[in-house]
């Protein structure tokens, strides 16, 4: 990474600012601007999210926030109400409440001095999703959006469900911000106000979990925050980005293709991170990128970015089987819209011995995928981290059933989202299906390409879903992620089906065999009709001044498959160790690490099991904070089972101890 150092022009940082909401709470902001905004007032980029302007985020913000500022924006990084600095509560995500203190930071800070009255916003995950959110509220300062890493669809696409299955991330994610919902104010910022903050946190801010799993069909409560319900609320120019190995890769082409206001849409090979700090690799100037559309829109100023083509795109390569890329391979292509004029769906015969798009017999095929399906499946969003991305599928592939393409007489591009058209029984009332699309190699080493996930009880709404009728014969669509994808001459495409996906989605309450009827499932495949354009599109990644820690433990992750060979038990274990590092400028120390471990046996359902702990730790001098969150999920053919607990310390000596012990039945899955 190229850093600009020193900037085009001299900034100004305030370290910490707090603004008033109407009804008194005050949320507080770390803010960059150029030298000299008051007299000469600037546009202003908002970023808000929970993440903890002082300490989590800061390292990330140095190397972004003065790079904006230097081109002549004032950069507001503001903590939710109840996180951070910020006073009041936070009782889950994307509240109204959230919102609506969302319309009233932007209604401030155009009001003030060094602002000339325009304001953006950016964010990638919690930002991306209500900086859309925010955008369809329409408040009158907001000209422009940058979503990252972010989605429309709060039920069908995001970190909860998938296909209307119940995903493993969901106890991983809210496992993250029970552990981020108990950590304090920072005291040098608000003064002897930070216990009664802290203590309001520890008791109010509740099990998200539990909510959620009240939840688990796509009722008001998803479609709240869920943009898609109507795509002509947002009227503002939007960027939106994303990556293949990300888990929001999708709602890049739902937004290029619904909103009616200026869009433009950009998919490169990452996992769920900010371009510039792309991994898997290439990383670009993403920076660049992002101050041309905010120059566009928010200075006036024709960057070209208006009449380029809507959708870019990162066409990957074939690339062995890994749990872990440094980069991929492959070249940038435009699209002029999508859907694209460029690309067509090819659709794509089954056959009983294998085959796709070839002639064959066509009889009904069964299968019951033992448990152990989905081990090498990777998360359901990548960060980057040693394995959380798929490892090679041959071992998936002797738990599924398989077809497969014979060798490919010129190279193939796909670029969009495959899907099966599967005409299927059941013999169980509830079951699910798991599609795997894989590039295999002429030495047989398969790739995951993309996947999908449904919940056959949601197969015609997942408002309504409705139990299966064993024996009755039913066709679906089962869509699977979007990509963009070579397949080589002289490799294979192959499909693999799977009646479980563990632990990216949790299991089905009991075995089910799904027989297929080859001869009604057709694959269909989006691909461009002629060998695309490459495009020489970013130059290598770029930052500001990189902030200045004493690192006591660098960042590291692990992920471990384990099996018990007496009793058969499977378990994945992974940790994310966030490192601990002292901020140098504010004396400030800062330290957190999970845990996550998942089993289950490979013929029973019901005992899958996932456990998450988080330890975060602070300190100052003469001042020290430690919690430590523990979340167990567990089930029954009929319930959920959730087990929870909270420990907070406070130089050493424990201040709060809190249970919880929740059972909640299953709702169609």
């Amino acid at each position: 990474m190229i850093i600009d150092h020193p900037l085009p022009q001299t900034i100004r940082e305030i370290e910490h600012l707090e603004i008033p909401m109407p009804d008194g709470t005050r949320l507080a902001a770390r803010v960059w601007m150029p030298e000299g905004a008051d007299p000469e007032p600037v546009p202003a980029i908002l970023e808000f999210i929970p993440y903890r302007k002082n300490d989590k985020t800061l390292e990330r913000d140095h190397a972004r926030a003065p790079w904006m500022a230097a081109q002549g924006y004032a950069y507001v990084r503001v903590d939710l109400r109840g996180t951070g600095e910020s006073e009041g509560l936070m009782t889950d995500e994307y509240t109204e409440e959230e919102l609506q203190d969302g319309c009233d930071v932007i209604a401030w800070i155009a009001a003030q001095d060094w602002c000339d009255g325009g304001v953006g916003i950016v964010g990638i995950s919690w930002g991306g999703f209500n900086g859309l959110q925010l955008a369809a509220l329409r408040p009158p300062a907001l000209k422009a959006v940058v979503t990252i890493c972010s989605t429309d669809d709060r039920y069908a696409d995001d970190i909860h469900y998938m296909g209307g299955t119940l995903l493993g991330d969901h106890l991983s994610w809210a496992s993250v911000m029970f552990g981020i919902n108990t950590l304090p104010p920072d005291p040098a910022h608000v003064g002897d106000r930070w216990r009664g903050m802290w203590e309001e946190r520890l008791d109010g801010s509740g099990l998200w979990l539990e909510n959620w799993m009240q939840h688990q069909t796509r009722d008001a409560f998803w479609k709240h925050g869920s943009v898609c319900e109507d795509f002509s609320d947002i009227e503002v120019p939007v960027y939106a980005v994303s990556g293949w190995a990300d888990g929001y890769c999708r709602a890049v082409f739902r937004l290029v293709e619904n909103l009616k206001s200026p869009v433009k849409g950009l998919v490169g090979p990452w996992s769920h991170r900010y371009p510039h700090l792309g991994e898997p690799g290439p990383a670009i100037d993403w920076l660049t990128e992002e101050v041309r559309w905010w120059d566009q829109w928010m200075k006036g100023r024709d960057t070209s970015i208006a009449d380029e083509p809507k959708l870019r795109v990162f066409l990957q390569d074939h690339a062995r089987p890994q749990t872990h890329y440094d980069t991929r391979e492959g070249v940038w292509i435009d699209e002029p819209s999508w859907p694209s004029p460029n690309v067509e769906r090819r659709a794509f015969s089954l056959t009983s011995d294998g085959g796709i798009g070839v002639e064959g017999p066509q009889d009904a095929l069964d299968i019951c995928s033992p448990l152990w399906v989905g081990r090498h499946g990777g998360k359901w969003c990548s960060y980057g981290h040693p394995g959380d991305q798929p490892g090679d599928q041959r071992r998936e592939d002797a738990g599924s059933l398989t077809f497969q393409t014979a060798p490919l007489q010129e190279d193939c591009h796909m670029i969009g989202d495959p899907g099966l058209t599967l005409t299927f029984k059941v013999d169980k009332p509830v079951a699910q299906v798991a599609l795997r699309l894989m590039d295999v190699a002429p030495d047989g080493a398969a790739t995951r390409v993309s996947y999908g996930l449904l919940n056959l009880t949601h197969r015609e709404s997942h408002e309504q879903p409705e139990n299966l009728e064993p024996g009755r014969q039913y066709t679906v669509r089962v869509p699977m992620k979007h990509v963009a994808q070579t397949f080589r001459a002289g490799h294979r495409i192959r499909l693999g089906v799977s009646t479980s996906y563990f632990p990216i989605a949790w299991p089905a309450p009991e075995p089910v065999t799904l027989t297929m009827l080859t001869g009604e499932c057709v694959l269909d495949l989006p691909m461009r009709k002629d060998a695309p354009e490459a495009v020489d599109a970013f130059g290598p990644a770029r930052s500001a001044e990189l902030l200045e820690l004493d690192v006591e433990r660098a960042p590291g992750a692990t992920w471990r498959l384990g099996e018990d060979v007496e009793t058969g038990l499977l378990s994945i274990e992974v940790t994310d160790d966030e490192g601990a590092a002292t901020i140098l400028s504010q004396g400030y120390f800062h330290a957190a690490a999970a845990k996550e471990r998942y089993t289950i046996l490979p013929e029973d359902p019901t005992s899958a099991t996932g456990e998450v702990t988080w330890t975060h730790e602070m300190a100052r001098e003469d001042w020290s904070v430690k919690t430590v969150t523990r979340t167990q999920m567990t089930c029954t053919a009929c319930d959920y089972l959730i087990t929870a607990r909270l420990e907070a310390f406070l130089n050493g000596d424990c201040i709060r101890e809190l249970d919880w012990d929740v059972r909640i039945p299953r709702d169609h899955n």
